[in-house]
């Protein structure tokens, strides 16, 4: 990391300390807040993609907010909260290259405003389900972070309340040295070999990927296979049956929590400007967008195509109740 924005407020922080110490030729810059570096127009994204910068902030405000409506694995009252903004990964279908300026890194180094939020839902909701991975990756960066070494014992002495840990990483070392959580499911972001190759951009192949599922579900982690955005790709009748198959070659459909499944759909204006980001790039080559419901997605049979092709697929193996479609 050869930059490290840090807000003045939390210079002194344990965790802004151990930070530097890693990073002892990074140039630090001080600012207020991370708003003044992140949030600047006319940043370019693709170049920042490239040797990003580190901001270490403060979250102030509410840490942990509800998710859209139709964002469920299976309990009504659903929240999520972010220790970071942005990914290490580049997948072309990613919405956050859309929402944000910027592609460099904030990590909100405040983790126990995050426990007092998510806390203060549990008193106030019944079994509530917190989803860690919607604006990062929940673990990819955990060697920096330490994010999952908190929160993993963190959530362990709190069993009313379910947290997904989204990724697509293989840094789940944590994750193997400890006991499994029951209320810890641990969820695999998934596309067939050729649509990962072409457009996971810097994430770990699918046969990599799948080998850590496998371990982990042998470890006694449950397990989330999250095959969403679902992409027309050229053979997907095949590809995407076949890779459910693999899937419950590797696990047993018992250490499965849940599968979510969905279309890319993404809001007229980011879909814009990310098509200004990425004109030739082949997701956007697959078929002509169009909007409905508010949203840019493909034209409503190939989704009904997709969704109907790869929930055939899995209820094979697993019950409807354990399928969830998401739609926003």
């Amino acid at each position: 990391m050869d930059t490290l924005y840090v807000e003045s407020g939390i210079s002194s922080h344990p965790r802004v300390e151990s930070l530097r110490k890693r990073f002892p030729r990074a140039t630090e810059i001080e600012c207020e807040r991370y708003g003044e570096v992140f949030n600047v127009r006319s940043q370019n994204f693709r170049l920042q993609k490239k040797r990003p910068a580190l901001i270490l902030a403060e979250k102030h405000g509410k840490t942990v907010l509800p998710t859209p409506p139709a964002y469920s694995i299976g309990r009504e009252n659903n929240f999520y909260f972010s220790h970071m903004l942005n990914c290490l990964y580049d997948c072309r279908y990613c919405f956050l290259q859309g929402m944000y300026q910027s592609a460099n890194y904030v990590y909100f180094v405040n983790f126990e405003e995050f426990e007092t939020g998510i806390d203060e839902i549990r008193a106030s909701r019944e079994a509530p389900c917190f989803f860690s991975g919607y604006d990062c990756d929940s673990l990819v960066m955990e060697s920096l972070t330490g994010f999952a070494s908190h929160f993993v014992p963190f959530f362990s002495e709190r069993p009313d309340a379910w947290v997904e840990l989204r990724t697509k990483s293989l840094n789940t070392t944590v994750l193997q040295k400890s006991d499994p959580v029951p209320n810890i499911i641990v969820a695999y972001t998934l596309s067939p070999d050729p649509i990962a190759r072409e457009i996971e951009h810097g994430a770990p192949p699918l046969s990599k990927r799948m080998n850590r599922v496998r371990s982990l579900a042998q470890q006694g982690w449950m397990i989330g296979l999250r095959l969403d955005p679902l992409i027309p790709w050229p053979g997907f009748a095949d590809l995407y049956p076949q890779m459910v198959e693999e899937i419950f070659d590797a696990i047993d459909a018992d250490q499965v929590h849940s599968v979510t499944l969905g279309p890319m759909r993404f809001p007229k204006a980011m879909y814009e400007k990310i098509m200004k980001l990425y004109p030739y790039d082949p997701l956007f080559a697959l078929g002509e967008a169009e909007l409905r419901e508010g949203q840019m997605t493909y034209p409503a049979q190939v989704e009904e195509n997709l969704v109907g092709l790869v929930t055939e697929a899995l209820q094979k193996y697993l019950p409807d109740s354990r399928i969830f479609r998401q739609t926003g």
